[in-house]
């Protein structure tokens, strides 16, 4: 699958979910949950416990997600994460490193920023995808809006303050996508094994962001 093939199967489906799990385990559990959902695109962060190998599993037992890794920091940890079988990149914040190295290696970054000079510095730089983390600290919903003022072409993935209240707004304020992290992936869900809360608040996310976007 090309850059431009996994750029548009993430819009498609709209919710990025942020899997922060304490052991690979409760990783791999949060991402056949939210698969079951409908939702077929997760994001493994760094921080979790052996996350290459998590993602290397994810590849080969559920082909049928689009696997990325989050928190990646440089291109060192950008490399690795795409031996392991990782189709996206996502960083917290501006790396020009890392951003090179996707540019080079044609995978989708998404790039994070949060003012509107790191918008314009992530976008320049070859961003795919610019996530803007985080978000409810700076006003969650009406600052996307704010933002898509002055850039309208630019996709904006809000992270941080995401949830099953707020989705609908964020998608009606322009967002492309949405990153969604402990409000989808419920700590408690997965320390009971609950896989079918997580499934169940993983397809009502789904069908709030498809409402959202046919009101656009």
């Amino acid at each position: 699958m090309n850059k431009t093939m996994v750029l548009q199967r993430a819009l498609a489906t709209g919710i990025i979910p942020v899997i922060r799990a304490t052991t690979a385990e409760d990783a791999l559990f949060a991402a056949e949950a939210v698969l079951a959902g409908g939702v077929d695109v997760v994001e493994i962060t760094m921080t979790v416990p052996g996350a290459t190998a998590v993602v290397s599993r994810i590849a080969e037992t559920m082909p049928q997600i689009l696997v990325g890794v989050g928190t990646v920091l440089n291109a060192e940890a950008a490399q690795r994460c795409l031996d392991a079988g990782a189709q996206f990149l996502v960083s917290p914040g501006i790396n020009l490193k890392t951003l090179e190295f996707a540019q080079r290696k044609s995978i989708l970054m998404i790039a994070g920023a949060l003012t509107p000079t790191e918008v314009m510095s992530a976008w320049e730089f070859g961003a795919g995808l610019v996530k803007i983390f985080p978000c409810s600290q700076v006003g969650g919903a009406s600052y996307i809006r704010a933002l898509k003022g002055p850039f309208p072409e630019i996709p904006l993935v809000p992270t941080g303050g995401v949830n099953l209240e707020t989705c609908a707004a964020f998608i009606e304020a322009g967002a492309s996508a949405l990153g969604v992290g402990g409000e989808l992936i419920l700590k408690d869900a997965i320390r009971q094994r609950n896989a079918g809360l997580i499934s169940g608040l993983a397809r009502q996310m789904l069908n709030a962001v498809q409402v959202a976007r046919a009101k656009n």
